[in-house]
């Protein structure tokens, strides 16, 4: 199973022409769905503006070096290994998602680019990279969704509770458990396997359609976000807070986990 194509074994009933099709389809949802959102919630606006206000009341220019220097922390510390999270299993949990969700579709288009084709001897580590980062973006999920979300974990509310703001965590490891799934039943010829193929498409199709209403595109303003922090407190504006207390309480931090309940 880890070593099979499925993209290869479904080509002898859909046309790889369509599977193409189908993913520059959902590259396009993401880029028009996150632009819709930049433009709707005016978060770009909100960035340059705060960007200009951040350069007029700092006390301290930043050069090109600095500059660079910052892109190359935020990249690193902020973006790699999401260090602003403190909660080490958070963290964890994020990491998994992150570059399972990086592993898993860069397999798949490959794959469906590629090696769409029995003919086409796809590397194993391809089919490899792609079960594993479906793996890594399900554990990742579900440890996050049942265990460490904040109105679960530190409110006591049930995990089976479904908000509009879910819609990104909820179609993205349920795709990816589908996507498992119908790999699986298609390696072993179950009858079950068309079923479940439908629905992997069904819920990955939702999954990008509802970019717009879901935290999608936050993948893509929080390192800007990042970098316009670290901007600040290099060029002594501080996003024109106060500096932060000698001693800052204790209440919500790493040294003591919250349960309100």
């Amino acid at each position: 199973m880890f070593s099979i194509n499925p993209f290869a074994e479904l080509s002898s009933s859909i046309s790889p022409s369509i599977m193409q099709t189908y993913v520059i389809v959902m590259v396009a949802l993401v880029v028009g769905g996150t632009l819709f959102d930049i433009v709707h919630k005016k978060s770009a606006k909100y960035f340059f503006n705060n960007w200009r206000k951040s350069k007029e009341i700092g006390t301290q220019d930043v050069g090109a070096g600095e500059m660079l220097s910052i892109a190359v922390k935020t990249a690193i510390v902020d973006v790699a290994t999401t260090n602003e999270i403190c909660n080490m299993r958070r963290r964890i949990a994020h990491l998994l998602t992150m570059y399972g969700f990086i592993a898993y579709v860069a397999a798949t288009v490959c794959m469906v680019f590629t090696y769409a084709t029995p003919g086409a001897a796809t590397p194993a580590i391809v089919p490899q990279a792609w079960h594993i980062g479906a793996l890594m973006v399900s554990l990742g999920g579900y440890w996050f969704w049942f265990f460490i979300r904040v109105d679960v974990h530190a409110e006591g509310n049930t995990p089976f509770r479904f908000v509009q703001a879910d819609i990104f965590i909820v179609s993205l490891m349920v795709s990816t458990t589908l996507a498992l799934a119908w790999s699986y039943l298609q390696s072993t010829g179950n009858a079950w396997t068309t079923v479940v193929l439908g629905a992997y498409l069904l819920v990955t199709t939702i999954l990008f359609v509802s970019i717009p209403w879901s935290k999608f595109s936050h993948m893509f303003f929080k390192p800007a976000a990042a970098m316009e922090k670290r901007m600040s407190k290099a060029n002594g504006s501080n996003s024109n807070l106060p500096e932060p207390a000698d001693k800052p309480a204790t209440l919500g931090d790493t040294r003591r986990q919250t349960n309100n309940y």
